[in-house]
């Protein structure tokens, strides 16, 4: 019997993910099929690819080889795809897309908007990530990223700088006014050491309230009255019931960028939504900065 490639992508996957759920997920199948594939490939091999552990799958030697050769056939499979992508010229087939939830949701929503109605034979799918994905193995061609360095292996347009301040509901906001040295409470990043250096300049009795692990929930926190937040000026501009406040200066944050692999970059596809990305973020410039 031959080794299926079907059966080898799938040994790659629970070598990479330790267990048959989370391999079912990233490759889109259940969980019976990845049990089935995984059992026809010790089959055709006449070995043992996993021990069947309580806690998950673990490989077999022979399973980590045949997962390393899976590995360098997926790159090369990759390497063919994107090539592919990169020289297609036709505005139709699928296209993905992934950038983070609150910039899709403020803005690149309307950017999405005129995409489908300019190209209605793309079938275009949007992943709303805040984690990034592998370009290079395909998990999207098109990326959106804030940062300082998108990846270096990537090809990258800067579409725009912005800048970041602090935000409250106006309640907080009438307080600061009325009292600028009193204690102000602050809402802060999980890993943060504690209030913004910048903010205690303006008052040493800021402290931090409470700390979040999501931006999208301390943004929230914030309209509710919880407590300031330093933010992306985007975002505080673009939700109802916040306002900026004077406890910090606006400052430099990282910038926004459209990010490919530099195979897929050239495609029709990706060079269509990229203008309509560039276009945008130069008409709202002034969203962005200070």
């Amino acid at each position: 019997m031959d080794l299926d490639w079907e059966d080898l992508k799938t040994t790659l996957a629970v070598v990479r993910e330790g267990t048959l759920g989370r391999a079912a997920q990233t490759l889109g199948v259940n969980y019976t099929t990845i049990a089935r594939r995984i059992t026809r490939a010790e089959t055709a091999l006449g070995q043992k690819l996993f021990e069947r552990l309580s806690e998950g799958y673990r490989p077999t030697d022979l399973g980590l080889l045949a997962a390393g050769h899976a590995e360098e056939m997926e790159k090369h499979q990759d390497a063919l795809m994107r090539q592919l992508q990169g020289r297609d010229d036709t505005l139709r087939g699928p296209l993905v897309v992934t950038a983070p939830q609150i910039l899709l949701q403020l803005h690149l929503v309307h950017v999405i908007g005129q995409f489908c109605t300019l190209h209605p034979e793309v079938d275009l799918s949007v992943n709303s990530a805040n984690d990034l994905v592998d370009l290079g193995r395909r998990q999207a061609d098109l990326a959106v990223r804030v940062s300082a360095s998108p990846g270096d292996t990537l090809t990258g347009l800067r579409l725009s700088e912005q800048h970041m301040a602090a935000y409250a509901s106006p309640e907080i906001a009438c307080r600061i006014a009325e009292d600028p040295e009193g204690p102000i409470g602050w809402i802060v990043y999980g890993q943060a050491n504690g209030v913004p250096a910048a903010a205690l300049t303006h008052n040493p009795r800021a402290f931090v309230r409470a700390r979040f692990d999501d931006m999208i929930a301390m943004t929230g926190a914030a309209q509710a009255g919880l407590g300031v937040v330093r933010m992306p000026m985007f975002i505080g501009r673009g939700t109802p019931g916040l306002v900026q406040v004077p406890a910090m200066k606006p400052s430099p944050y990282a910038p926004i960028w459209v990010v490919a692999h530099a195979d897929v970059w050239p495609g029709a596809k990706v060079s269509a939504f990229r203008t309509l990305l560039k276009t945008y973020f130069r008409e709202h410039q002034a969203e962005f900065l200070a």
